[in-house]
């Protein structure tokens, strides 16, 4: 019989009423044949209140027992819904991450898993139960210690367990019903994807899309985990629920969907990110080191860089501009002045009303012309490009914040995702 994992989010079990739905909805796999595992998340906004209780009981809180905190929230939901469960006839127990055990590594609160065991999990939905786990934790085992996996991260869980249970599927339940060319919001013509790659899915995450968490893609892609991403909000007795073609955006590897159509699109789909700063170091050496000088203080200061951009030297002088995240700017300044006696640079300038947009798709390997498409395009509408980055399925731009909208819906239309 194969197995299904199912996870549901924080706004999929806000309350009793939303969970009673999430049951109906497992209760339709179950009655389809499925062995069933259910990973869950705290209800809406209970994470958000559990967080600034450990803030407002010290400042300078022990992450060991913070961890001990924010985790009781889905300790609950998966308690909550076990219970329901049971109302509707059905055998259900639920699981705490230490009692699989899911165990990882000491980072509290943003721990990686190591290694899940499924044997007595796997031996429970044998038996026709419906195993309910809290997502977003696991047990460091040297220390007995509960850890917990980071924002978003029972996505992360639920692909772990998928994989650990060799899961025909993990079907990540949403407020949006898929993946879509770009946010709805900025373009009504953007159209949820039937499929998508690994690969793809995890550039759009990474560069803005919210969907799924970076993590949980990569964990899928390097254990091949099909990943379902559908709305937890629609009937669940409705017929085209039941049908994984029309119910959401399968993700899966490439070679599966090239199977299925003549000939992979162009772009997939239109990222953006709001969450960038530019910072430019001007007039510095143009010498051997210097690029070591600059980012090596701040890799040391675990501030991540993504844009760099170094000018045709003149006079012996270069320009350096790179991007970090907004919340790291400023730090990013003072790494930089801290560091000037070995950089030597002139002065440091910034910007924080940039955004990062870009464009994806796995069919971007075999055709040519799809930066100077996007170039001429957004030129047309007067939108000044300040730093590119490329790979082979990527171009990003950084442009100004105030054309964000207007270089989305442009490059949306340019590649035919509209119809």
């Amino acid at each position: 019989m194969a197995r299904l994992v199912m996870k549901f989010g924080g706004t999929s079990v806000a309350n009793i009423e939303r969970i009673r739905n999430v049951a109906r909805h497992v209760k339709r796999e179950v009655e389809a044949g499925y062995q069933v595992a259910v990973v869950v998340s705290a209800m809406s906004g209970k994470t958000n209140e559990l967080v600034g209780w450990c803030k407002d009981a010290s400042a300078l809180y022990d992450p060991r027992e913070y961890d001990a905190v924010v985790a009781s929230g889905e300790q609950v939901t998966s308690g909550l819904l076990a219970i329901v469960l049971q109302e509707m006839g059905l055998s259900a127990r639920s699981w705490q991450g230490w009692q699989l055990p899911i165990s990882t590594d000491d980072a509290h609160g943003s721990a990686r898993i190591l290694d899940i065991d499924s044997e007595k999990l796997g031996a429970a939905i044998d038996g026709g139960q419906v195993a309910v786990i809290a997502g977003f934790q696991g047990i460091h085992l040297p220390t007995g210690r509960l850890t917990t996996l980071g924002r978003g991260g029972s996505d992360t869980s639920a692909v772990a367990v998928a994989a650990a249970l060799k899961a025909e599927r993990c079907d990540i339940y949403t407020d949006v019903d898929g993946v879509y060319t770009t946010d709805p919001r900025v373009v009504p013509k953007a159209r949820r994807l039937d499929r998508i790659a690994f690969e793809e899915m995890l550039e759009m995450a990474s560069l803005g899309a919210k969907v799924l968490q970076v993590r949980s893609v990569e964990l899928a892609m390097v254990h091949n985990v099909r990943t379902f991403v559908r709305s937890s909000l629609v009937d669940p007795d409705a017929p085209e629920t039941a049908n994984v073609e029309k119910a959401g955006t399968l993700i899966c590897d490439e070679e599966e969907i090239v199977a299925n159509q003549m000939e992979s699109q162009v772009v997939t789909g239109i990222a953006f990110s709001k969450d960038e700063a530019q910072v430019s170091i001007r007039r510095v050496a143009d010498k051997p080191g210097i690029a070591a000088a600059v980012f090596g203080p701040l890799a040391d200061a675990h501030i991540n860089v993504d844009m760099i951009v170094q000018n045709v030297s003149a006079d012996g002088f270069t320009d350096i501009t790179f991007t970090v995240p907004t919340a790291d700017f400023e730090r990013a300044k003072a790494v930089i002045e801290k560091a000037r006696d070995t950089i030597a640079h002139q002065v440091v300038e910034g910007a924080t009303d940039v955004t990062k947009v870009s464009v994806i798709g796995i069919g971007m390997r075999s055709h040519a012309g799809v930066a100077a498409q996007a170039f001429q395009a957004l030129a047309g509408k007067g939108i000044n490009i300040r730093a590119i980055t490329t790979s082979e399925i990527k171009i990003s731009f950084l442009i100004d914040a105030a054309y964000t909208e207007l270089a989305v819906r442009t490059l949306h239309s340019l590649y035919g995702l509209d119809s």
